[in-house]
């Protein structure tokens, strides 16, 4: 192994919808949206972003403790969501996700290339998600036939504990052989997810043009004038920012040069900022 290669990162940890597929991840809300309105629950688009990057179970209990969101549940069931109706209301939830997925599951552009320019350095590219496995089961197949595949992934139900624990990247990390923790990166573009990064000690960077804080779909993205692309990206960056990432870039078509820069930091003897 070369000197180049023992000073650099060796692996790089990606989230999935919103971060490598499903532009705007639109996926997911849509899901909540419907689901919740089965249940006589309006919620907003807006409402069901706010808890994006909790495993869905999670998720879905985030939701309901949303104060609007709860005192509309108490008024059409008379009485607060228990846990009995978080565990019905996610049965529910996986057919209607798997569903939802299927029909977002385009890569984001610069994904290939990226995931591309990685490997051609020998770094290794990990994965992690929210999504249970038999969601990330549906959407794997329709991913590799657009010539995405990743060396390791660890879904929310693989592990005891999820995000914005680290448990789900130790064990990427674990099966990629891959250490220590400051010659990792993980990519994430939301707030429990780059936390997961942080809390494991690894570099982080977040995305923010192509994920859930601006939540637009890739045609709505490319039709914004400049000042409003600005003004959403702001705003992305503002709620990004609340988990202290490393880097903020657009999407992974520009993570490149922060991986870089990462890497001459590294050479230099820096280290990612401690976790608070």
């Amino acid at each position: 192994m070369s000197r180049a290669e023992v000073a650099g990162l060796r692996a790089v940890v990606f989230d999935w919808a919103g971060t490598l597929f499903d532009f705007g991840s639109l996926a997911p809300t849509g899901a909540f949206v419907e689901l919740f309105a089965r249940h006589g629950v309006t919620i907003s688009v807006a409402e069901a972003r706010v808890p994006m990057g909790l495993p869905k179970r999670e998720h879905i209990q985030a939701i309901g403790r949303l104060r609007r969101v709860s005192a509309a549940w108490r008024a059409c069931h008379g009485r607060d969501l228990d846990d009995g109706d978080v565990d019905t209301l996610f049965a529910e939830y996986g057919p209607m996700n798997a569903a939802a997925v299927a029909a977002h599951a385009t890569l984001v552009p610069g994904a290939l290339d990226t995931v591309a320019a990685l490997r051609a350095k020998g770094i290794r590219v990990g994965s992690t998600t929210g999504y249970d496995r038999h969601i990330m089961n549906v959407a794997l197949p329709l991913i590799a036939e657009q010539g995405l595949h990743v060396d390791c992934l660890v879904c929310a139900d693989d592990v005891a504990t999820s995000r914005p624990s680290p448990l789900a990247l130790y064990r990427c990390l674990l099966d990629l052989g891959v250490w220590p923790m400051h010659r990792v990166v993980k990519v994430d573009d939301t707030v429990p997810g780059l936390l997961e990064g942080r809390n494991a000690g690894c570099w982080t960077v977040a995305v923010a043009a192509s994920g859930n804080e601006v939540g637009l779909s890739l045609d709505d993205w490319r039709s914004l004038d400049e000042a409003d692309r600005q003004q959403r990206l702001a705003s992305a960056h503002l709620r990004l920012s609340e988990a202290q990432p490393d880097y903020i870039v657009a999407s992974v078509a520009t993570l490149m040069p922060a991986v870089a820069e990462i890497e001459t930091r590294l050479a230099r003897g820096e280290r990612p900022r401690p976790t608070p």
